[in-house]
């Protein structure tokens, strides 16, 4: 399951680069919550809590609590515009969510039993195609990560979305193709070895 953020918030009365601007020399950020049938609500956050959310590295399958004005608003974060020299976030985007919202996430994937995996016994190197999964899920069952199995795969072969066991309710949204998430190469130690030995025998 994923985890819960709060994020204290105000309100902004000014809108425009100008208005941004100054949050901005304040150490804030400008951000917005939209979404959910109502008004769009321009807000402001610290940018060094932001930061430290950010930080976690599983803030954007997160559920954040933005709370401003004495109330909590269920949101997901959706986008983080960032200072392309200092890397300092700019502006912020949460959509509302409601009881049971469908969301879609981008969710790390994680290996299990490589010791199991004849290729990777013979000094195979697992290839990492796709380092995360675009999910459709509830809002409130956000898997941390998804844990793919790779006993029994051998040198050459292909994990694909369609050996991967999601937990219930999760599903992928990518439905239109059993695309890759990892090969087994073949043994690099092997293949210099090979080429070593041509060397000294040509030698």
């Amino acid at each position: 399951m994923s985890d819960t953020l709060n994020l204290p918030a105000e309100t902004r009365e000014r809108a425009g680069k100008g208005a941004s601007r100054a949050l901005r020399r304040d150490g804030r950020v400008p951000a917005v919550v939209y979404g959910g049938n109502e008004e769009p609500l321009a807000i402001h956050v610290e940018e060094k809590e932001l930061t430290r959310q950010l930080m976690t590295g599983h803030f954007f399958n997160s559920i954040i609590e933005v709370e401003v004005g004495g109330k909590t608003i269920r949101t997901q974060p959706k986008d983080v515009a960032f200072h392309p020299v200092s890397d300092r976030p700019l502006h912020a985007d949460f959509l509302r969510l409601g009881a049971h919202s469908t969301v879609h996430v981008n969710v790390p994937v994680v290996f299990q039993n490589e010791e199991a995996s004849p290729g990777l016994k013979r000094g195979g190197v697992l290839n990492v195609v796709r380092h995360d999964l675009e999910l459709v899920c509830d809002a409130d069952a956000i898997p941390h990560e998804i844990a793919i199995d790779v006993t029994g795969f051998d040198v050459g072969e292909s994990i694909h979305i369609s050996h991967v066991k999601l937990p219930k309710g999760v599903a992928s949204a990518i439905t239109d193709r059993d695309f890759t998430i990892a090969t087994i190469a073949a043994p690099s130690a092997l293949k210099s070895a090979e080429g070593d030995t041509t060397k000294t025998d040509a030698e």
